[in-house]
């Protein structure tokens, strides 16, 4: 059992709180039980597992597919736990995993989210939370949004972090720019738009471009959209939450889809 903080893995598992350490070891944080399950039934490549005794107590079936699926796993003391989890209650285990080639190109098909320099990290983990619920095919994150490896980031996206394809975009403006030559229509939000979100059909290939918190999106990147929508808002709301806007738009997209499929099921029955 790992009792010391001077332990080398402990070590190196509290420098992974920092952003920036997780960018130099090319690792991070997956912690607690559900965010465990979730990286195990996606087969996500794992380092080391570290659990107390009595979570391996509750959890044997977890701790042996944990263990068979990294390279190493250790039991731990409950003070060690609390020093390497970045929350103040863990559950009892946090893995480390690698960090995947985030540059891949995703398929410009279906619904895919881009969003540019969005902060929050909770906004981050919900837009992939939903995205993945509501069958998007993928999201594109530029490189001045947060770390999408941040622990808030996962914990808010509640496993489906490890469900939905995502890339890195080192230049947002060409990526979106390669999604309209590829056939993609492109739309973001603008308070002053004419055209309502609900009036786009959402039935054709289409790149969501989602803007900053509290700039919105950078004039360059809106002028691509070939289709700017307003959220009809009450007078007294300036905006709403970038992840909320999403939410709206995303299942607006499946309540088309499902409409059409429905439509055509009629017709043939």
């Amino acid at each position: 059992m790992l009792t010391s903080l001077q332990n080398p893995l402990v070590k190196e598992i509290r420098k992974l709180h920092s952003a920036k350490e997780r960018s130099k070891q090319q690792l991070f944080l997956v912690e607690g039980t559900h965010l465990l399950e979730e990286a195990c039934a996606a087969n996500y490549p794992l380092v080391a597992v570290c659990s107390t005794p009595d979570w391996v107590a509750a959890h044997p079936v977890l701790w042996q597919k944990a263990v068979e699926g990294s390279e190493r796993g250790e039991i731990v003391s409950g003070e060690i736990l609390k020093a390497i989890a970045t929350t103040v209650q863990p559950d009892g285990v946090i893995a480390t995993a690698k960090r995947r080639d985030r540059l891949e190109d995703l398929p410009f098909t279906g619904i895919v989210l881009a969003l540019e320099a969005v902060q929050d990290p909770g906004n981050l983990g919900t837009i992939i939370r939903t995205a993945s619920g509501a069958g998007a095919s993928g999201l594109w994150i530029g490189g001045d949004s947060v770390d999408l490896d941040s622990p808030k980031v996962l914990r808010a996206s509640a496993g489906q972090w490890f469900r939905l394809p995502m890339a890195l975009s080192s230049d947002l403006k060409s990526t979106v720019l390669s999604a309209r030559q590829e056939g993609m229509q492109v739309v973001s939000t603008l308070p002053s738009a004419t055209l309502t979100y609900w009036e786009v059909d959402w039935c054709k290939p289409s790149l969501i471009l989602l803007g900053n918190e509290g700039a919105g999106l950078s004039p360059e990147l809106a002028a691509i959209a070939q289709y700017q929508v307003k959220i009809p808002l009450s007078p007294i709301v300036e905006s709403l939450n970038v992840a909320i806007a999403s939410a709206l738009m995303l299942y607006e997209a499946q309540r088309q889809k499902w409409r059409m499929s429905n439509e055509v099921n009629a017709l043939f029955s």
